[in-house]
């Protein structure tokens, strides 16, 4: 199968529903986690702008292990009570972080992030793992984006049904 995405156009919460309608078309008849996670990764990290990494950990029942993604080398394990990543699993809530370098206990796996945005991933009480975001720009995600994110987060769990 040949998959072109299209240039993203109107609002923001536009962008987003054409690029939830993207990932859907991506994420068709495909039930395969690690598959899906990583054409997720590749679409959202060439679809928008100001990203410098995107991708997946997944739980093993003790920390979180980098799945697929794109952008620099990651930090292969994060404990679930260190991090933004950590944070989110731990939680159970979206993490939008502004300022990484002011979030207590952050792990710089990439020195040029500066904001970041971590969806948790549920199925049910089980943890899955998380939906990772990082830009170079300061305070890059917006409401508009963490909802969009999440949209596109709740697709992917509900391809692996």
């Amino acid at each position: 199968m040949s998959f072109s995405a299209t240039a993203l156009t109107g609002s923001k919460p536009e962008q987003y529903a054409q690029l939830l309608e993207q990932a859907r078309a991506l994420l068709h008849d495909e039930r395969d986690r690690i598959a899906n996670a990583a054409n997720l990764s590749a679409l959202v990290y060439h679809a928008l702008p100001d990203l410098n990494w995107v991708g997946f950990y997944f739980y093993d029942g003790a920390e979180l292990v980098v799945g697929p993604f794109q952008g620099l080398p990651a930090c292969v394990r994060i404990p679930l009570e260190k991090g933004v990543c950590g944070a989110a699993a731990r939680t159970r809530q979206t993490q939008r972080v502004e300022d990484v370098n002011a979030f207590p206990g952050h792990i710089a796996c990439d020195s040029a992030s500066r904001s970041e945005l971590v969806v948790p991933l549920y199925q049910g009480d089980a943890l899955l793992g998380v939906f990772d975001l990082d830009s170079p720009i300061p305070a890059r995600f917006s409401v508009e984006d963490q909802q969009g994110l999440e949209a596109i987060a709740r697709a992917f769990l509900e391809s692996l049904q």
